[in-house]
């Protein structure tokens, strides 16, 4: 746990890897010379579609027109960090919801997917790595006990650190109910994080402000979404949504042409026909070439 408090006394810990890590080991969405992989919903306004091709898309990159070598859809095993809000606030009949929205998420995985379970208050809380262990995942949930502050950005942030260097296609759930009123570290920092991460961001919140930028932001520059829902009643549906969506993205993957390889790449993802909806990430930072 990293708190305030401790904060002079652990340096080593998950929430310091900003400061403590290389660059070079900061998540990063990198365009590699074999392919860069950009995760893709096409919906119909509402639902998912299934059932395109790579002939279907149009994909630019800063404005060159790609040739899309492979199209997977969603038989890849998943690596799931959820991030969930445990403050004082969620105390009660929100908690039992959010516990039992998480259950349908879990029961959603299968036995090839890996799930992690993060925890914010005043303190960050990395409880389970990712692994194929969905029972004690359950078993943490029921032990937590909301209490203190909410420290959503730190909490986002660690959330991304989990993917780092982890195969196969990665979602970060995030839920919470109120502001951030505790973190370390500046919005600006894990917008940053999250625009080089590999990872599609997906949050959900009972919040009743209007605006939400730091969590509008991280799940726009990683191609996800952002959810609002009435009351902590309505969580588990969204929960078991969201996994569903996912599941029906496609990964597109290409070898970057025609364009620089390292800097901010624009990416244009399009759909041939009309009528549809495609959410994808806004762009990827590609890496320089070695020297």
């Amino acid at each position: 746990m990293l708190s305030r408090a401790a904060l002079p006394f652990a340096l080593a810990a998950p929430l310091l890897l900003s400061t403590s890590i290389p660059a070079s080991q900061q998540p990063t969405f990198r365009a590699r010379t074999i392919a860069v992989r950009v995760d893709v919903l096409v919906t119909d306004g509402r639902h998912p579609v299934a059932g395109l091709s790579a002939a279907d898309f149009e994909l630019r990159d800063n404005g060159v027109l790609q040739n899309i070598e492979a199209i997977d859809t969603g038989d890849a095993p998943l690596n799931v960090v959820l991030a969930l809000d445990t403050s004082s606030s969620v105390e009660g009949k929100r908690y039992e919801d959010l516990v039992s929205a998480t259950e349908g998420l879990l029961a959603g995985l299968t036995p090839q997917d890996r799930v992690a379970l993060i925890t914010f208050s005043h303190a960050v809380v990395p409880r389970i790595a990712l692994s194929a262990n969905i029972a004690a995942v359950r078993t943490q949930l029921g032990r937590g006990t909301p209490v203190g502050r909410t420290s959503m950005i730190d909490g986002v942030y660690v959330a991304l650190t989990a993917t780092l260097a982890q195969a196969g296609r990665s979602l970060v759930m995030v839920f919470t109910d109120g502001d951030d009123v505790s973190s370390w570290l500046e919005p600006a920092e894990v917008v940053d994080s999250a625009t080089r991460s590999n990872a599609v961001i997906y949050a959900v919140t009972s919040s009743a402000r209007r605006e939400l930028r730091t969590l509008d932001q991280v799940t726009g520059v990683t191609g996800g979404d952002m959810l609002r829902v009435k009351s902590s009643a309505d969580l588990r549906g969204a929960f078991e949504g969201i996994l569903r969506a996912f599941r029906s993205r496609y990964v597109l993957a290409y070898t970057p042409t025609g364009v620089p390889a390292g800097g901010f790449h624009r990416l244009d993802v399009r759909l041939k026909r009309r009528g549809f909806k495609v959410t994808a990430r806004p762009g990827y930072i590609g890496a320089e070439p070695a020297k």
